[in-house]
């Protein structure tokens, strides 16, 4: 679990997934922290003000013995939103919806919020939908400009896309011969080096 954590803490993405912005409500007073709300002329944060802050923000004032903010679902992941992908998850601009949808999303999970469960699933369904569309589109896309087949993607799609290209490049080059010949490693030429060397001596 160590070496997990560790490998999130450097992982740009899960920062920057870790930067989108979830509603919350202010349940006790946050000192110092008034200039983060725009509208208020106070300089602490009131209970009762409500206001967007970073998940990583939220998620600190919220695991906490005492909660200092509540949070709420970005709409972006609200029932009607969900019924949207329900419906047909291919033809979203997920994208648009959030850039890291999957992986905020996945974040959101813990806050254990009452509509944790359907989100969770329309997380898996979103993708499994989409992932046959994206991996043929990258097969059938070589040698083209695939800024339209992409630009509705998820950053994560956007990576399960870049691989299949180059699964599909490194392919077609394997079967048109212009990939390098197979050499010897340095390791096998020097292992027999040395076995000539032994014979010889012996011999």
């Amino acid at each position: 679990m160590a070496l997990e954590a560790l490998e999130e803490y450097y992982d740009l993405d899960d920062i920057l997934s870790s930067n989108e912005k979830i509603p919350c409500k202010i349940e006790m007073p946050i000192y110092r922290l008034g200039y983060l709300d725009s509208s208020s002329i106070y300089d602490d944060l009131l209970p009762g003000s409500k206001m967007e802050l970073p998940y990583w923000m939220a998620r600190s004032l919220c695991s906490r013995k005492r909660h200092m903010v509540s949070v709420e679902l970005p709409k972006n992941y609200r029932e009607s939103y969900r019924e949207i992908l329900t419906a047909d998850a291919t033809v979203v601009d997920l994208h648009k919806l959030g850039p890291y949808y999957y992986s905020f999303g996945t974040h959101l999970l813990k806050y254990e919020l009452p509509d944790s469960p359907d989100v969770a699933k329309i997380l898996v369904k979103a993708f499994q939908t989409r992932f046959r569309k994206v991996m043929d589109s990258s097969q059938n896309a070589y040698n083209e400009d695939t800024s339209k087949l992409t630009e509705k993607l998820d950053e994560s799609e956007r990576l399960l896309f870049k691989a299949g290209q180059l699964g599909l490049n490194d392919f077609i080059r394997w079967e048109t011969r212009q990939t390098e010949k197979l050499t010897t490693s340095d390791m096998v030429k020097n292992h027999r080096k040395r076995k000539r060397a032994i014979m010889e001596d012996t011999g």
